[in-house]
Parts: C-alpha cells; structure tokens; sequence
C-alpha cells in the first residue's frame, strides 16, 4: 500500500524557462542578445572575430532557428535552440 503524503513534490512551472517571442523585444535588446550569444558562446571557439557571426545568428533569430529564452529563476534571458536545451547551447551548422 503506498501513501499520498510520501511522494515527492512536483517542479513549479513558474520556475521553468520560456520562451519570449522576439516581437515583444526592442531592436536594441534583441541586438544585445545576438552580441551576446557571439561573443559568449562563440568567443571562446577559437574564433578570431566572433562578432563576425552576427549577422548570421540574427538570421537563426528571425527565422526561429534561435529563440530567446527567459530563466524567472535567475531573472536572465539569453538565445539557446528551439528544443528547449535553453541558453548556452551552441548553434550548429
């Protein structure tokens, strides 16, 4: 016989990362994000000029190869696939 008061609690879906669609973002703050995502996650690659991926990661944006996702846990917002891996995974081409 099992207990109801032994199973353990269930995650808070307020706390799960989403999606932010783009259309909500000022140019400005969308702009930050894809310098960010350059140079965070494509800087430390060995690339000489990851702000050279620019324009390129704008492109995944707008066509929704790359998402901005909102963590309300630690309150950040970054690019990540749209797989739901979040931000930091690196985009493969």
């Amino acid at each position: 016989m099992t207990d109801d008061t032994e199973k353990s609690p269930e995650a808070d879906p307020r706390q799960e990362p989403f999606i932010v669609e783009t259309e909500l973002l000022s140019d400005d703050q969308l702009e930050g994000l894809v310098e960010e995502y350059c140079t965070r996650y494509h800087g430390v690659n060995d690339t000489e000029s990851p702000m050279a991926e620019k324009a390129q990661v704008m492109t995944a944006v707008k066509q929704g190869d790359l998402v901005v996702w909102f963590n309300p846990v630690e309150n950040t917002a970054g690019l990540g696939p749209k797989q739901g891996n979040g931000p930091g995974s690196a985009m493969r081409n």
